[in-house]
């Protein structure tokens, strides 16, 4: 026996591999080829040597190319060629070519691949050997008339089959004449593209059929083992896609028979090498029907392997060198061979599920394989760097499963799967997990049509990819700069550390209020402020605070990681404010977090603490009215998720605008708090719209209403010592409710408001933690307690505790430096203007982008005019920011107020003022003035009803069908839905970010801002236990495309990301023009790959199903038809075009 000494592989990828590996054991030197396209591919590097071939030709052409093949054999000493599988394997003139050349061909003879190669010639071999066919036609002649008549003569349904080759290249089931033509052409010319041949014939098409298939070995000498079968009826678009041995539903006797068919047909024809013998089994009839033989090595080899231990490459090795069977594979006979356990193997593929299956191409940016006992990988392509290009098929990687049992394999082989982690391109792990999950494939009860008539195995959630998404955004951040500090440089700052311990639950001895909430009520916890003495406090800092100063921009991380001391150390707080007012939408909009996660992670860390929130009355966490059951479902949910103080507003006082929301917290069973908004001056005898008579008024008929606490909300900080003692003395009086005071420290008089207050008997008050007051923000938490020490009504909170936090905040603050550009003194001018102090800040904020900043006085006193111009109204949002949006124009245009309120003088009001004018915002006191009205409304109706009331609503399960649909989801959960209602827009943008760039708020706040800088470490906690450890080690130059590579390293593993930078104009390359997929006259390529051909030109006139082009990718062919009658515009790809998915293609009139 002569002994091989040096084989070329004459194929790529996986298989190339597969063999050399055979090889290397066997002490053999290996020669790998490579197209062009291919030169990156891992098989050229496994090989001893390496050679490029069609230099001239496509990058398929490149491997069919035999004359150059055996040229490079020669060249190398090969002296034999493993043709693997696909390709020229099945091509006798190959083994012709190889023989010739004086090169052995490792697998049949010339001779027996044109006998069994040829699907045709191979049914009428099985017919004479005693074996079932299908009825089928002969090769099919290329006259449509003819065609039609066969397949009559057949009968329908009818599988089209190309004559030479595998892989279900060319195959196209035809269910009736109108198909016939049409399907044929199409078959016929994507297996001239895979095989270079377009022969074909039809079949009857088995409707209700299981594939079965079995390998067979054959020597020289005429002898000829089964290795027993396989079951390969998991197929989609008639590729394999789950293979199994052996078949776990045939019985002994059944599975006897069809491996004595297989060797039958073998026999015939004195068979050699390896090959496989395939069969249909009608489920129905239990009968097996010859299809097929396949002269060479199969995909689905490895099964086999697994549960029989015989190395099928080296047995066809050993047998083209002309060794027998027994010592190919050391049996002496048949019955030697036997099955032990069982084998799935599964094949990674780049086809995207969520994308219709379409493959997939690019770099694999990160790469982790599946191991352990029972598992094999065979792969090609498959490893972190890799590009993945249009060219060739799609297979990543052939997992192989073995284990005793069918059920232990199947374990075995889903826990394989969820070990990958495959980045950079899709993979179809996620629908072969489905697959091997479903029922019917536990049971054997599947068909080969099961995948096409079980739609729920395409209902799958697309891979979180969390990893990969936030080291895009970090990236993006690091090299494009965050869009809302670019012009800041980053702050660094110093790790905190706390200088107190976390008090444990005995170390607790204040009231723990959420018990007596939870177990007595809400009632019950309003008793209880009136019956104890001290002044109870509220803090502010996760809320008003930082949106007071930081215009609402501070992140969940940075609250997460004092919330538990709040809880232990600071549990003497009536509550912490923490959520809802313009938190809400800021969060969505501008820090991509969901409120919703963040109120559930603080109820999480302080669940003994109260939870505060702002509620705009109809407006909800709005600006705008919405249906009344929108309002409680949105007050429901957020009761739910744990908030047990709604303090509730109107931004006009308006109490109509109050009873909706006020009603929904009362039916929650939590605490109500409807406050009053606080302006003017009740002190000064010339303001008499806002006098103690009115506040007492009000106050009594939020009492009437059933509030358990009245809130006095001094959004501007107006309310001045002397004020506060009258009012709240009053209040008291006259309601005998529990009082909770909010005010600002606009003016710096903040903390004597507070102190006079407590004089006159108020309850509760807020404060700002220490190095989050002042301004305008609330008076300092810290110094009130110090005020009220050896006081009646001393705080019970620990200052040190206080200021210990307080550090904390300091150490916080300083990371949100851009956004820390309100004033930073005291402002007297705030009794001028009136401005809350978040609009304070806001509107300094919108004056700076306008260029108006040197004019701060002028915006300041006309602020004051507009709100005398609107009839002196109370300004909290949003009325606060209409009468902004009024003061700016005013400012920026010129206009003064008498040009306002002269009637004929034509103003261009701004939309939020016509829409406060029109009655949306609810009435003030008094009403707007009759003039203004008429001038800025003209024709259009004002509303004197409440605004909510006017809106009709709709049932919300049938609302929620709705924006599942718009927002394409199968399914959305109630924090979701309830913020679409509020935001559906900011909701979708916040939805795309994050499908984007993942869980950014998991990220510190200096690298969401600012990003990373080389050879920075960062932990992620992404999840509870699951915890990133990111690394940036270095950014490269800008490229000619005008991109940088950013470099990672991902828990120690190597990542690339590269980002266009933005801020070079380094760009060379012009993009091609992608399709509008809302423009019906633009044609959008569905895939990528390459143009084969165009059937129109353009001014030609198309009907409906015309023939537009056709699209090669992975060697299989898509046609694009005219889904309209119209004619063709322009064309702007050519035949061998390189496309992307999106492209544009093609122009309609």
């Amino acid at each position: 026996m002569a002994e091989f000494r040096k084989i070329l592989i004459a194929n790529r990828g996986e298989i190339a591999i597969r063999v050399m590996r055979a090889a290397n054991e066997m002490g053999k030197s290996t020669v790998a080829i490579f197209a062009k396209e291919d030169k990156l591919s891992l098989h050229r590097f496994k090989a001893d040597e390496a050679y490029q071939i069609g230099e001239a030709l496509g990058p398929v052409a490149s491997y069919l190319n035999i004359n150059e093949i055996i040229s490079v054999a020669i060249r190398a000493g090969a002296d034999a060629i493993h043709p693997g599988y696909g390709l020229l394997s099945e091509k006798p003139e190959f083994a012709k070519a190889c023989n010739k050349a004086g090169i052995s061909f490792i697998g049949p003879s010339a001779e027996i691949m044109e006998k069994l190669g040829n699907k045709a010639n191979a049914r009428k071999i099985a017919e004479k050997a005693g074996v079932p066919v299908i009825p089928a036609s002969d090769i099919l002649p290329d006259n449509p008339k003819d065609l039609i008549k066969i397949a009559k003569k057949l009968g329908f349904p009818l599988m089209l089959k190309a004559s030479w080759g595998g892989g279900g290249r060319g195959m196209r089931l035809i269910n009736n004449i109108e198909d016939v033509e049409k399907n044929i052409l199409e078959g016929k010319r994507e297996a001239e593209n895979a095989f270079g041949n377009s022969e074909a014939f039809l079949e009857r098409y088995i409707e209700n059929a299981r594939h079965v298939e079995v390998q067979i070995l054959g020597d020289k000498k005429g002898n000829i083992y089964h290795l027993w079968e396989r079951d390969c009826s998991i197929q989609r678009r008639n590729q394999k896609v789950i293979e199994r041995a052996p078949a776990p539903y045939l019985k002994d006797k059944q599975r006897q028979v069809v491996c004595e068919m297989a060797t039958k047909i073998c026999e015939h024809v004195g068979y050699e090498c390896a090959g496989t013998v395939e069969f249909l089994m009608d489920i129905d009839t239990e009968e097996f029907f010859f299809i097929e033989v396949n002269p060479r090595i199969q995909v689905e080899h490895t099964i086999t392997e697994e549960v029989t231990g015989i190395d099928i490459v080296r047995a066809q090795i050993m047998l083209s060198e002309g060794a027998n069977l027994n010592e190919a594979i050391g049996k002496k006979n048949q019955s030697d061979i036997v099955c032990n356990g069982h084998a799935i193997q599964c094949r990674i593929t780049t086809e995207d599920p969520l994308n219709n299956f379409i493959p997939d191409y690019g770099r694999i940016t990160a790469y982790r394989g599946a191991t352990g006992m029972g598992i094999r990988l065979d792969g090609g392509t498959a490893y972190s760097g890799a590009i993945i290009t249009r060219f060739y098929d799609s297979l990543l990687e052939k997992v192989t499963a073995w284990a005793p049992t069918p059920k232990d394999a199947i374990s075995r082989m889903d826990r394989a799967l969820r070990e990958f982690r495959i980045r950079g391109v899709s993979t179809n792990i996620s629908f072969v997990e489905n697959l091997l999950k479903h029922k019917k494939f536990k049971e054997n009860k599947y068909s080969t049509k099961f995948i096409d008539e079980t739609p729920e195995l395409f209902q799958f959630s697309e891979r979180q990819d969390r990893a990969t998404k936030l080291l895009n955004y970090i990236a993006t951040v690091t090299i494009q700069g965050h869009p809302e500090i670019k012009n800041h440089k980053k702050i660094k700052t110093s790790s905190f550390e706390f200088r107190n311990k976390i008090k444990n639950k005995e170390e607790i001895s204040a009231v723990n209020l959420k018990n007596i909430l939870n177990s007595s009520g809400a009632l019950a916890v309003s008793n209880w402020i009136l019956n104890q003495k001290q002044l109870l406090l509220t803090d502010t800092t996760m809320r008003d605070g930082h949106q007071s100063l930081l215009a609402t921009r501070m992140r969940s991380i940075d609250m997460l990681k004092v919330a538990d001391r709040y809880n232990n150390n600071l549990a003497e707080l009536f509550s912490v404010e923490c959520w809802g007012g313009a938190t809400f939408d800021v969060a969505y909009r501008f820090l991509q977090e969901c409120p919703w996660q963040r109120l559930r992670d603080l109820r999480n860390k302080m669940p003994n603490t109260l939870l505060q929130m702002l509620l705009r009355g109809s407006n909800g966490v709005g600006y705008t009215n919405y249906p009344d059951n929108y309002v409680k479902y949105f007050v429901n949910l957020a009761a739910e998720t744990g908030i047990d103080v709604f303090r509730v507003f109107d931004s006009l006082n308006w109490v109509e605008n109050m009873k909706l929301s006020m009603e929904s917290v009362l039916d929650t069973g939590k605490i109500l708090e409807a406050s009053i908004c606080y302006t003017g001056d009740i002190l000064d005898p010339t303001k008499t719209k806002y006098s103690l008579k009115y506040y007492v008024k009000m106050a009594k008929e939020l009492k009437s209403f059933g509030t358990h606490i009245l809130g006095l909300k001094d959004m501007a900080g107006l309310l001045k010592p002397a004020a506060a003692k009258i009012l709240i003395k009053t209040l008291k009086e006259e309601t005998g409710l529990p009082i909770h005071l909010h005010t600002h420290d606009t003016s710096g008089a903040g903390i004597a408001t507070l102190l006079a207050a407590n004089e006159a008997g108020v309850d509760i008050v807020d404060c700002a933690m220490d190095s989050f007051s002042g301004g305008t923000s609330q008076p300092c938490l810290g110094s009130l307690v110090e005020s009220l020490k050896n006081t009646e009504r001393v705080s019970s909170l620990n200052i040190e505790e206080v200021r210990d936090i307080s550090n904390y905040w300091q150490t916080v603050r300083k990371q949100y430096l851009a956004f820390d550009e309100g004033v930073t003194f005291p402002a007297s001018e705030v009794y001028l203007h009136e401005m809350p102090g978040g609009q304070f800040t806001n509107l300094l904020a919108q004056a700076k982008s306008l260029g108006l900043e040197t004019k701060w006085p002028e915006i300041a006193k006309t602020y004051s005019e507009v709100n005398q111009i609107f009839g002196d109204i109370v300004k909290v949002t949003p009325s606060s920011k209409v009468v902004g949006d009024m003061a700016l124009m005013m400012v920026a245009q010129g206009i003064s107020k008498n040009q306002v309120e002269d009637p004929n003088t034509e103003i261009i009001f701004p939309e939020s003022v016509i829409d406060m004018l029109k009655g949306n915002l609810g009435q003030p006191p008094g009403g707007f003035p009759n003039n203004l009205i008429k001038k800025a409304l003209g024709k259009d109706v004002y509303i004197k009803e409440r605004p909510g009331s006017k809106i009709k609503q709709q049932g919300l399960l049938n609302i929620r069908k709705k924006v599942c649909l718009d927002l394409s989801l199968k399914e959305i959960d109630d924090e979701d839905f309830c913020s679409y209602l509020m935001y559906p827009k900011v909701f979708k943008d916040y939805l795309l970010h994050h499908s984007k760039y993942g869980p950014v708020r998991c990220l510190p706040t200096d690298v969401f801002f600012y990003g990373m800088e080389n050879s920075q470490e960062i932990s992620v906690e992404i999840d509870s236990g699951k915890i990133l450890e990111i690394r940036l080690q270095a950014v490269s130059e800008v490229n000619d495309e005008g991109d940088r590579k950013i470099f990672f390293e991902l828990n120690g593993q190597p990542r690339i990301i590269r980002i266009p930078d933005h801020n070079t104009s380094n760009k060379k390359l012009t993009q091609k023009p992608k399709a509008d997929t809302n423009n019906p006259k633009h044609l959008a390529a569905p895939m990528p790959g390459a143009i084969s051909s165009i059937a129109v030109k353009e001014g030609d006139l198309v009907k409906k199903g015309d023939v537009l082009l056709m699209i090669e990718a992975m060697k299989m062919e898509t046609v694009l038809n005219a889904e309209n009658d119209c004619s063709i515009k322009k064309i702007h790809i050519t035949i061998g075009s390189q496309i992307d998915a999106k492209d544009l293609l093609l122009e309609f009139d």
